[in-house]
Formats: structure tokens, C-alpha cells, sequence
């Protein structure tokens, strides 16, 4: 099968892409090792919502579930077998992409996101994730809260390879990539397969800050800038980071970046240009997770535009004038985080609640 040169062109410079949807239905009818080969897709993330519309919305379920429900099990722990069944299925379906490029091909699967405030049990959890799947390309989603920061440096320490989430201000990217080096240098060593992406969430940026500007009867050539800068200048730190001396000692003995992932790349706003959030954020050593709707939407029209380190100065006089405008950005990425978590836990909720109900329908 061809590739799509567009999506072909984008992985030449630097960008790994990523799927932001899984099913068993994917998994079984062979569509996702479809878009393994011919849209340059190598790897895949998941969320509480996707599975929940996959599992109510299949018959492939029905034998796990009516399994499940013999033996009496309980919700939650239904959804771990469930989740996990099919998050393993996917690790050896990109079994082939991780190990042809040693960092890619990976699925990430998310601690319960009702752990988000508690480090001790958000570290338990990952553990017990890790020992369920079993695939040395896992990754484990850990929220960047102020309690899940320590729980990404022990998790590192253990070997357990990480995809940090719910990253919305610069400030706290800093902070995560701090985590991780502190992790590493826990362990030692040993780094041999360990591996971690930052989710650094891009169109919710530009929801919330639109919001705040429309209502400071801002300037609207403000509007829709905001998330991409914002990511922009995340990059920026990034590359202060990997050109410091304590990274350059830990990469001397073999550990890898922490590679920026771009989440939140669906456009929210149908007056955007539905692919910004990708032609807008292309440099090396990044990730970009990108619903079907999206990376299709870039195979068909999709244009690179800038690459990042070109744009910084501009991306701060974007801040800049967002901040001017009266937006307060501290304020901006509380309400984001908070608002992220809770979105999160409703998720959880509702993925529980269709696992209850498909329990109930196969007894």
C-alpha cells in the first residue's frame, strides 16, 4: 500500500503521528494496521471516552463480558480486563514500528483518572497496568497534577515507561520534564526500551483563552493564536532542556527524550483551518496525536507550515498581547487543568457506567 505523501512529508521532519481513537473493532477488521500503512501511523493513544463508545457500540465485547459476568467480577476490574485486552492487542499490532524505530509503536492507556490528587495509590495504579499489559510499548498516562509529578519520577525509576497528560502552561511542562530527568537519575541506568512523551494539550488552550478575549472585546486577529504559541514557546523549553548539561550527562548513558506530544489537535472552532494544529506545530522529536477526522483532513489538504524554532519571537508577542488584552494566563491554565480532571473523571464515570450496562445486557 502507498503511504500519503503528505503524511509521509510531515514524519520526514521529525513529527511522529499518532492515533487518537482505538477499538476492537479497529484491532479486528484490520483498519488500524491500515492506517499503519498508508497513513504513517505509529502510534496510538487512548481515553475513558473512546473505549466507552467502543465498548457499548460493538458486538466484540460480548464473549469478554458474558466471561466477566459468570465469574462475577466487579466494574471496575472488568474494565481494567477489558481495556487492557485490547490496548495489549494494539501493542502487538505496532509490535513491528517499535522495534524498526526504537521509540515509536506505542499504545498509552490511562491510570483511573479519580487517582489524579494522590500520588502513592496514581503510582500503584500504574504499576498494576504496566504488569496487566505487559508490552515493553506501553505507555502508562499519568496527569501532570501536582500529586501525579512525583509519581511520574518513581515511575520512571521503576522502568515504567510514561505518557505525562493534562499539560497546559509552560510552567508546568517545566516541571514534568524536571520529573522525568529526576527519574532517570533515580534509576541510573538500565534505559534500555524506557521511553516518555509530554501531552502538551493545544485546541482547549485556544477554547478557554478565545472565551476570556471575547469577553475583554479583544482585537479578534488574537483569536485561534493563543494554543499554538503557547505550545510554540513549550517547544522552546524543551530544547533548553536537551541542550543542558545534566540532560547531556544522563543521554551519555543512553537515555532518551522525553519527545513534546501535542494533544487536543481536533479544531474545536469550525472557522479554524481544521489541520493548524498540525502544519503549525512541526519540529523535530515531536509527537502529534490526531483524531481520524484530523489526520485525514491532512492527507487530504494539509501544507507545513513554519517549523517551530522560526516562530518563538512571534509566539511571545502573541502571549504578550494576550496577556495586554487583560487575560490572566495563570488563571487560563487552573481552570484548564481543573476543568481536564474533572472531564477525565466524567469520562472514567461514564466508561464505568457502559461496562455496567453491557454486564447487565449479556446476564
Amino acid at each position: 500500500m502507498t503511504q500519503n505523501a503528505r503524511l509521509t512529508e510531515l514524519s520526514d521532519q521529525g513529527v511522529a503521528v499518532w492515533l487518537d481513537d482505538m477499538s476492537r473493532d479497529r484491532l479486528d477488521s484490520g483498519s488500524f494496521a491500515e492506517l499503519i500503512d498508508t497513513m504513517s501511523v505509529v502510534g496510538v493513544t487512548t481515553n475513558p471516552t473512546i473505549f466507552a463508545a467502543a465498548i457499548s457500540g460493538s458486538k466484540l465485547y460480548n464473549e469478554q463480558l458474558y466471561d466477566l459476568q459468570a465469574r462475577k467480577v466487579e466494574v471496575e476490574e472488568a474494565v481494567r480486563m477489558i481495556t487492557t485486552a485490547d490496548v495489549r492487542w494494539a501493542c502487538d499490532v505496532l509490535a513491528e514500528v517499535a522495534r524498526g524505530t526504537g521509540r515509536d509503536g506505542r499504545v498509552s492507556i490511562e491510570v483511573d483518572p479519580r487517582l489524579a490528587h494522590d500520588t502513592d495509590v496514581t503510582v500503584a495504579e500504574a504499576r498494576q497496568l504496566w504488569w496487566l499489559v505487559d508490552r515493553p510499548n506501553l505507555f502508562v498516562k499519568i496527569p501532570a497534577t501536582e500529586a501525579g509529578i512525583p509519581a511520574i519520577t518513581r515511575c520512571i525509576a521503576d522502568g515504567i515507561s510514561v505518557n505525562v497528560t493534562l499539560i497546559f502552561s509552560i510552567e508546568r511542562y517545566k516541571q514534568v520534564m524536571d520529573a522525568y530527568l529526576n527519574g532517570l537519575e533515580q534509576r541510573g541506568g538500565d534505559f534500555d526500551g524506557l521511553e516518555s512523551v509530554a501531552s502538551f494539550f493545544v485546541s482547549r488552550v485556544d477554547t478557554e483563552i478565545d472565551k476570556h478575549l471575547e469577553k475583554a472585546g479583544a482585537d479578534k486577529d488574537l483569536f485561534g493564536k493563543a494554543g499554538i504559541a503557547n505550545a510554540q514557546l513549550a517547544y522552546q523549553a524543551y530544547e533548553e532542556v536537551i541542550g543542558s548539561e545534566r540532560w547531556k550527562a544522563l543521554a551519555d548513558k543512553g537515555a532518551h527524550v522525553q519527545r513534546p506530544l501535542w494533544a487536543s489537535t481536533g479544531v474545536k472552532n469550525p472557522d479554524y483551518d481544521d489541520t493548524m494544529y498540525i502544519s503549525q506545530l512541526v519540529a523535530p522529536d515531536i509527537v502529534n496525536t490526531m483524531p481520524e477526522k484530523t489526520m485525514n483532513a491532512y492527507a487530504d489538504h494539509g501544507e507545513l507550515g513554519t517549523p517551530i524554532q522560526k516562530q518563538y519571537d512571534e509566539a511571545r508577542a502573541t502571549m504578550d498581547a494576550v496577556a495586554a488584552a487583560g487575560v490572566s494566563m495563570d488563571d487560563v491554565f487552573l481552570t484548564l487543568e481543573g476543568e481536564g480532571v474533572e472531564k477525565f473523571e466524567k469520562s472514567w464515570e461514564e466508561l464505568l457506567s457502559s461496562v455496567r450496562d453491557e454486564l447487565q445486557r449479556v446476564s
